[in-house]
């Protein structure tokens, strides 16, 4: 799945625009060029797996009403942010679409252990031979 796929609900986000900071000089101070995309994780109708593992991946970025929150000013100009944030929400969306791989615990082999216990036993003997020495 790629970030080009993913279709996301019109009525899943809205939009704020905010003053900028960093290049664009005199017009960062007049136009609202950053964009700050709000979105409904519920309203996304992603299977519950899928939400679960995207609200874990948005980390702070998630409110406590359930809102991912997405923040771009990236670019100058106000349409490049707007791209920007749908992309990297679509990036967050594909992310989540990864299952994880579950971890099975493995036992090391008898000869392993025996491998170890040979290992402790020499150096048991190397200290062994540090004591003091009788003349």
């Amino acid at each position: 799945m790629k970030p080009e796929d993913v279709t996301i609900p019109e009525e899943a986000l809205s939009e704020s625009f905010l003053a900028a900071t960093g290049p664009g000089g005199q017009n960062v101070n007049k136009v609202a060029t950053a964009v700050q995309l709000r979105v409904d994780i519920e309203r996304l109708g992603l299977d519950p797996a899928v939400e679960r593992r995207l609200a874990a991946l948005a980390g702070s970025r998630l409110t406590n009403d359930g809102e991912l929150l997405i923040t771009a000013r990236r670019y100058r100009t106000q349409d490049a942010n707007r791209a920007d944030a749908r992309l990297r929400l679509a990036e967050l969306i594909v992310k989540a679409h990864i299952v994880p791989k579950t971890r099975r615990p493995t036992r090391p082999s008898r000869a392993a252990k025996a491998r170890r216990v040979d290992a402790k036993k020499q150096r048991s003997q190397v200290k062994q031979g540090r004591g003091k020495v009788d003349y």
